[in-house]
């Protein structure tokens, strides 16, 4: 959030989710939820490269993307224990509220 732009993710995935499929999804939540705004935009913006979402498929830990000034313990240790239930909300509130099919992704907008 800032004085200009307030930012949330919800995640609508079209496969079944696992634990080796929502490490990007996992991550963007473990940051959202412990990080300040300046380091979650970097991050997110390192999340969000084709090479990294490749590294990460091919085993590379999360972890080795962090950047400076990230507190890695607390995202770490909020990365280790999310479950998978948080995405599984995320994709029923999706698909039953929102009416969004399975992968669909929208843009909602609630000004100020």
């Amino acid at each position: 959030t800032s004085s200009h732009t307030r930012v949330g993710i919800l995640n609508n995935p079209s496969s079944k989710i696992k634990e080796d499929n929502t490490v990007i999804a996992r991550g963007i939540l473990a940051a959202f939820l412990t990080q300040n705004n300046s380091n979650l935009k970097s991050f997110l913006s390192k999340l969000s490269k084709e090479e990294t979402a490749k590294s990460l498929a091919a085993g590379t830990k999360i972890v080795k993307f962090l950047i400076p000034g990230m507190d890695g313990d607390t995202f770490e240790k909020k990365y280790n224990t999310l479950g998978l239930d948080l995405i599984k909300t995320h994709q029923m509130f999706c698909q039953e509220v929102l009416k969004l099919l399975p992968g669909q992704m929208a843009v909602i907008s609630n000004g100020r």
